[in-house]
């Protein structure tokens, strides 16, 4: 009787690991951290929101602590020093630590479209009136202010970077606007859905999609060691927000998007908004790696060219930055 009962918790043992081993779901040990620009997060993260409500991270069986952090290039440190596994941040201050500092961040997914405008809330202004005034920006050398950068040297020939006052103001310097703290700032879509939600108008002097077309987003990152380590797990918290991706762009998800997008700070109304006019520029790419090489070629050039990578530094080249086989089997994974 002993002996049939230990054989037959031995099979149990054994068809249980079977399963495990067969069922994406129950994956073991695949565990990791990605960290998310912005206290609350900015809209353009929603997806990894959508991932984890949808139940997506866990039906291809990883499990993903999400960390809202100051902003994308905190968040890049992060990785770096290997407190977090991933971070979407954004990709010129990235490309300028990897071309800088050599430092060992490998790309994986992104969001090829940019989505950044300067703002005013006076009227009959152009970009040379921004000249002396103050300019609401993430952080120096953050994100907004490498936008504001970018923008100025496309699109504004009157003036030059050092002529505006860059005013950090993290991730909302929507608030400061609505208040009337603030009558210029770089914004995201949402915020700019924001302040007109609250009825107050919003010229817009620059807008990224003109000024730079080949400018480049946002891209995750992990450290080429840990990845190597661990790269299924990766893999499928990627193939998480590919399926993510998918979801958001069918209309008939709107309202559960918007419901993700609640970590913002925005009402749903504001957040169904934003979505449709973040839809409209393609931001989340499905279709692809969101990764295309003439962008982050082209981000690199410009930040060697307004002097963010060093004079006796070299912009780190596209095969050495972009990993493509991740995203390309976390693809396959979700189809």
């Amino acid at each position: 009787m002993l002996r049939r009962t230990f054989t037959f918790t031995a099979g149990a043992a054994l068809l249980a690991a079977a399963l495990a081993a067969g069922s994406p779901a129950l994956a073991q040990g695949k565990k990791l951290t990605i960290g998310l620009p912005g206290i609350p997060p900015i809209f353009s993260v929603t997806i990894v929101y959508v991932a984890e409500k949808q139940g997506f991270f866990k039906k291809h069986g990883v499990e993903v602590d999400i960390r809202p952090m100051d902003n994308g290039t905190a968040a890049a440190r992060a990785v770096v020093a290997g407190d977090i596994d991933m971070s979407w941040s954004p990709t010129p201050p990235v490309i300028n630590q990897v071309s800088n500092a050599g430092v060992p961040l490998v790309a994986v997914y992104g969001m090829p479209n940019p989505d950044w405008v300067v703002g005013t809330t006076e009227t009959g202004k152009t970009c040379k009136d921004m000249a002396g005034q103050e300019v609401g920006v993430d952080s120096i050398n953050g994100a907004r202010s490498i936008a504001l950068r970018s923008m100025v040297a496309g699109g504004c020939k009157e003036i030059k970077i050092g002529d505006v006052k860059q005013i950090a103001l993290g991730s909302s310097p929507g608030p400061a606007m609505l208040a009337g703290r603030l009558k210029y700032a770089v914004l995201h879509l949402d915020d700019l859905a924001e302040v007109q939600h609250q009825g107050k108008k919003l010229n817009i002097l620059l807008a990224m999609k003109n000024t730079n077309p080949t400018s480049h987003y946002l891209i995750l990152i992990a450290r080429k060691d840990k990845l190597a380590a661990n790269r299924d797990a990766y893999v499928r918290a990627l193939a998480g927000m590919i399926e993510a991706a998918h979801f958001m762009q069918d209309p008939k998800n709107a309202d559960a998007v918007a419901e993700a997008a609640a970590v913002t700070g925005h009402n749903k109304d504001v957040n169904k908004l934003a979505l449709a006019e973040f839809l409209k520029i393609d931001f989340w790419a499905a279709k692809d790696d969101g990764l295309a090489k003439n962008k982050i070629e082209a981000v690199a050039a410009l930040m060697k060219k307004i002097g963010s990578i060093k004079p006796d530094k070299q912009p780190v080249t596209y095969d050495k930055f972009v990993d493509p086989t991740v995203w390309k089997d976390a693809n396959a994974m979700v189809k």
